[in-house]
């Protein structure tokens, strides 16, 4: 059936010119409760743990630990490009609203558990996971329903009020959960539910939307092949056989390399099917190409930073300057204040700016001036002066504001109205994948320098504590990992390794074993050693972000046609009909690339 084109233009302009404000208002709702439930777990685990009285460090449930901030990631990161396409097939404020229901139905259930110890935790893993796919279905769509809404010369600036959300979403856990833990997932389910009727009732598809088959066999292998590789990651950080990690385990060698093969298998057959899931051609857009590979790395680099900042603040530095473990986790969130903030200076001042003068200034100097901060904090003294710590990290965050919305503008306008969809999925898998990555590289990084050297000044340090040498060169050969988990967590580190032994100490050595600088004197110089590995695989990553973001080509100019027209549109095309509250419209292209950059 084909619409009357009067009628499509009348529909468009029916909208108004404040609808792209109610699109970008929605969506920025959308990003903030799903990037918040992305990382508020990240800092409210102890809480959570304290609160379903479960050890997280004990032997059996690490798997709990890494599957409570690792499964929402794993989830979202799997599923973005299958909604993305959804989106482009049966609407994209259609999946983008269904996101918002399923999220806020797994908040209500995680708000209201009752139950304890394994079975506590193995119910919060399950409704994580269903907080992930509806997560999946925001991240795949928020983008495109932007992009839609806005003429390419105002996307920089409505998308850098998407990512302010997302960045200041992330520190909301660690002020509620030393409350109640279950407030970090009470504040999601009204958001969820007003935001959900909101997007119902306010919304519309002003996109281009293609009915076409699903690609099961490329949905199936993609998905297999992606779990497979982020599970194994997962697991790698566990110790095995008596090494400090476990990507010697042939099961995580199993699912790494299986999880590639099938891989493989996917990119030969999204070339072969005729609506396949994964859009290969869009690789063709140069500037769709360069700027994944920077957005990419990255994100590789910034993936795993937290969690060493947070290890840096909660391990070592807090505990110097008179802060209890137990208290570590929320003041650690206070004092990476500056990291917020320096992404929220950037990143409307980014996007405004970008959207007069182009984005490679932008993207190129962020990824850049985020290199150069990594390489500052390795020459930040491990015990330093809060005020240069802070001027770094706020560099940091500073430069990847600078680096973002144009990053994802500019790719965002390289591709047909049609893919849209499609590409944000895409985008998405691309970031989330790489954050579940560079946890494992940081991790890995870290506990190789830590392996070298810490040892030697555990043995040295517990022995000198009297602790019998017997017992002390066991303790410390343990994984470096079980140390690294208990300072993240808020506990005290020597507590856990040395357990009941403490009562067998005198008091007076047993009190500074126990105490506020026994540990962080102990790690210090290994510590510090491993950070330098670590931050100087971050630089690296940032270097090639900056040079992929130089090689995205040449900007191109927005017709005019665009501006005048805004939201008169030329004609539907709809198998479906033209139904009421919704617009079924083909966007007008912003920028034409050509061949052979043009997909299919």
């Amino acid at each position: 059936m084909t619409v009357n084109s009067d009628a499509a233009v009348q529909a468009g302009r029916a909208l108004g010119p404040r609808y792209k404000w109610i699109a970008l208002s929605n969506t920025t709702l959308g990003m903030l409760m799903a990037t918040i439930n992305q990382s508020i777990v990240l800092i409210a685990l102890p809480d959570i743990f304290r609160g379903i009285g479960l050890n997280p460090l004990s032997p059996g449930n690490t798997s709990y630990l890494l599957w409570m901030f690792m499964g929402f990631l794993v989830v979202t990161a799997v599923l973005v490009v299958s909604f993305g396409r959804l989106g482009d097939m049966f609407g994209r404020v259609r999946m983008y609203t269904l996101g918002f229901a399923v999220f806020s139905i797994a908040s209500i259930f995680l708000t209201v558990t009752w139950m304890h110890g394994s079975d506590g935790a193995l119910w919060l893993i399950i409704w994580r996971v269903v907080q992930g796919i509806g997560g999946a279905f925001l991240f795949a769509n928020a983008a495109a329903i932007v992009t839609d809404a806005f003429p390419a010369n105002q996307r920089g600036t409505a998308l850098s009020v998407n990512s302010i959300a997302a960045i200041a979403g992330s520190f909301i856990g660690g002020v509620l959960a030393p409350v109640n833990w279950h407030l970090i997932f009470l504040v999601s389910a009204p958001i969820g539910v007003f935001g959900t009727v909101w997007a119902y009732f306010m919304l519309h598809d002003i996109g281009v939307r293609k009915h076409a088959q699903m690609d099961w066999w490329g949905n199936l292998l993609f998905a297999a092949g992606l779990i497979a590789i982020l599970v194994g990651i997962t697991y790698g950080l566990l110790p095995y056989g008596g090494h400090p990690m476990g990507w010697t385990n042939p099961w995580v060698l199993t699912a790494l390399s299986g999880g590639l093969a099938l891989l493989v298998i996917f990119v030969y057959v999204e070339t072969k099917v005729a609506e396949p899931l994964f859009r290969v051609s869009l690789f063709r857009i140069r500037a769709f190409t360069a700027g994944n590979i920077a957005s990419l790395m990255l994100a590789m680099g910034r993936g795993g930073m937290q969690f060493m900042l947070i290890i840096w603040l909660q391990g070592i530095w807090l505990p110097l300057h008179g802060y209890s473990y137990s208290q570590t986790p929320l003041w650690a969130g206070i004092y990476l204040v500056p990291l917020t903030t320096g992404f929220l200076a950037a990143a409307p001042l980014s996007g405004i700016l970008s959207d007069k003068f182009g984005p490679k200034p932008f993207t190129v100097g962020g990824a850049l001036l985020t290199g150069a901060s990594f390489l500052l904090l390795i020459f930040v003294p491990v015990d330093f002066a809060y005020w240069e710590f802070a001027i770094v990290i706020a560099l940091n965050g500073f430069g990847s504001g600078l680096f973002f919305s144009p990053n994802w503008a500019e790719m965002m306008n390289s591709v047909p109205p049609d893919r849209r969809g499609a590409a944000g999925g895409m985008i998405a898998t691309f970031q989330n994948s790489a954050f579940v990555l560079s946890i494992g590289i940081f991790f890995t990084l870290m506990v190789a320098g830590l392996s070298s050297k810490l040892p030697a000044a555990m043995y040295s340090g517990l022995t000198a504590q009297g602790v019998p040498a017997a017992t002390a060169a066991p303790i410390s050969h343990l994984p470096p990992i079980g140390v690294l988990f208990a300072s993240f967590l808020g506990y005290n580190p020597m507590q856990q390794l040395l357990g009941s032994l403490l009562h067998h100490l005198p008091p007076a050595h047993a009190a500074y074993l126990a105490g506020r600088e026994f540990f962080p004197h102990l790690i210090t110089a290994p510590f510090h050693s491993g950070l330098g590995v670590a931050f100087g695989f971050a630089i690296a990553a940032n270097v090639i972000a900056a040079v992929a973001s130089a090689l995205t080509g040449p900007r191109t100019p927005v017709p005019a046609a665009h501006e005048s027209l805004g939201y008169e549109l030329a004609a539907v095309a709809d198998e479906g009909g033209f139904e009421p509250g919704e617009l079924v419209v083909p966007s007008v292209p912003e920028e034409s690339t050509g061949p052979p950059d043009q997909p299919d």
